[in-house]
């Protein structure tokens, strides 16, 4: 109606059920208050400053399919990654937490639905023939079959935004859990990698000590001849002796990694053993792709994306408390005295109301929630941007490793032969006379410490490939998020 203005009946009639049209529309459909979500930017270098001229390889299938590790063609190995994708307690952990967050988003949905609660009742009464304005007793009977329903229409977004929130949420958990399937799979082909590199110098060691035997052997023969000295056996026993003790120690070292596995395959220390295999191959191929891929290619930094657009719901929802809030309830059902007619229409009764309701003064607390979701939103997108900085440099430690580690790797081989080419000849010299027995000592210890660092760096080459395809996110995409 318009001030002071009249009506036809015509327009009164075409004007009433548009207004309820559109007062219906309003109810259903509303608004979404809030800022609407935009990716937030991060620093994307143009390409890896350390990759240089190594750009091996084309993605793998193997890659590409999440199973990463196939890629080393390590049947032990490939055995292990799967026990860990079935059996692993802290994955299963991950993965209830993800279930547990796509429930929370179907909590969050159930309030675009009305609320409706029915019950049944029946009381007998007597009325006290003493009560004044009572002639006689009465006996009643009340039999009632209510149904209540009751429902806030989502005028302003709150509900759409807290489903939003949940959802991201959800997606982050996925995201998540994506992350922790990566890491433990990284982490066995460490322990495993590293295991077989003291499996390798375990091997080393075995074979120097048998050499150092027959060192001693040859020795005493010939300080029994008088060809040699006793200061000359006591150098090839400590010899002997030191690399024994080495050997040893490194099973502690090797024990502490078998343990290690055995837990990530969700078993205890006494079910598994690891038996010895030393290193025998050198790291594969391994597609590096642009940089500007590493953004959907990593799990941490997909759920560090997704908590942003969670935050940023958060501000939309913090802002729907400075609007009125709207709320439809009714009742109906059915009362009678007599079970016979309870269902019968005129036993039938019902009830409609509406009510709006707008908070005056809250003494600032919708300013400070709103200003908190705003400062949660600024947190959550400096630690998105973080991430991805991580993750960029990540990738450069190991795209480095890998190449400063393979020319280590020539240059120690070499080192291998030129050490082992001055042991033979301080052997040669011993006995022929010309050399003393510390001559001898002296090259055996830098032929095994070329040797025992020949295995480190091969060991480390192979640590820092896991390392990279980690940091590139092992095949993963964010496609596969699911969508809830």
């Amino acid at each position: 109606m318009v001030f002071g203005e009249r009506r036809s009946g015509y327009n009164r009639l075409c004007i009433r059920p548009a207004a309820a049209l559109g007062f219906a529309a309003l109810l259903l459909g509303g608004c979404t208050v809030g800022p609407k979500y935009v990716r937030p930017t991060a620093n994307v270098p143009p390409q890896y400053k350390e990759a240089g001229n190594w750009m091996p390889a084309q993605p793998s299938d193997e890659i590409s399919k999440g199973a990463w590790w196939r890629i080393y063609g390590d049947s032990q190995l490939d055995a292990l990654e799967q026990q860990v994708t079935v059996s692993n307690e802290t994955l299963k952990a991950a993965q209830a937490q993800f279930l547990e967050a796509r429930a929370a988003v179907r909590v969050a949905r159930s309030p675009f639905f009305p609320v409706v609660t029915g019950g049944a009742s029946a009381s007998r009464t007597r009325t006290s023939q003493n009560k004044p304005s009572v002639t006689a007793a009465e006996t009643n009977n009340d039999l009632q079959l209510p149904i209540d329903v009751s429902y806030e229409p989502d005028v302003w977004g709150r509900v759409r935004r807290s489903v939003e929130a949940a959802r991201s949420e959800a997606q982050a958990t996925a995201a998540d859990l994506a992350s922790t399937d990566l890491s433990l799979h990284a982490e066995l082909a460490l322990d495993y990698f590293q295991l077989r590199g003291l499996d390798s110098e375990q091997q080393l060691l075995n074979s120097t000590v048998t050499a150092y035997e027959r060192a001693l052997e040859l020795t005493s023969s010939r300080y029994q001849g008088g060809i040699a000295s006793a200061v000359d056996v006591a150098q090839a026993q400590t010899q002997l002796e030191t690399t024994r003790a080495q050997a040893e120690d490194v099973g502690v070292q090797r024990a502490a990694f078998e343990h290690a596995i055995a837990v990530l395959i969700g078993k205890t220390s006494y079910e598994f053993t690891q038996q010895p295999l030393p290193l025998a191959y050198n790291p594969p191929p391994i597609p590096v792709g642009l940089p500007s891929e590493l953004l959907e290619r990593r799990p941490d930094v997909a759920a560090a994306e997704r908590r942003v657009e969670e935050a940023n719901a958060g501000i939309g929802l913090a802002r729907t408390a400075y609007f009125p809030s709207i709320s439809i309830s009714g009742a109906g059902g059915f009362e009678s005295a007599r079970i016979g007619n309870l269902l019968e229409g005129p036993s039938g009764f019902w009830s409609l109301a509406g009510s709006a309701a707008e908070l005056i003064f809250d003494g600032g607390q919708r300013r400070g929630v709103t200003e908190e979701a705003r400062a949660a939103y600024d947190r959550f997108v400096d630690n998105y941007r973080q991430t991805t900085l991580t993750a960029f440099q990540e990738v450069e430690d190991n795209l480095a490793a890998l190449r400063i580690l393979e020319s280590e790797m020539k240059t120690q081989d070499a080192a291998v032969a030129a050490a082992q080419h001055s042991l033979d000849l301080s052997n040669s010299r011993y006995k022929g006379g010309v050399a003393n027995y510390l001559e001898v000592t002296t090259a055996q210890s830098a032929a095994l410490g070329n040797e025992r660092a020949a295995v480190d760096v091969r060991t480390r080459r192979l640590v820092a490939s896991v390392l990279l395809i980690k940091a590139l996110g092992g095949g993963w995409s964010a496609s596969q998020i699911p969508a809830i």
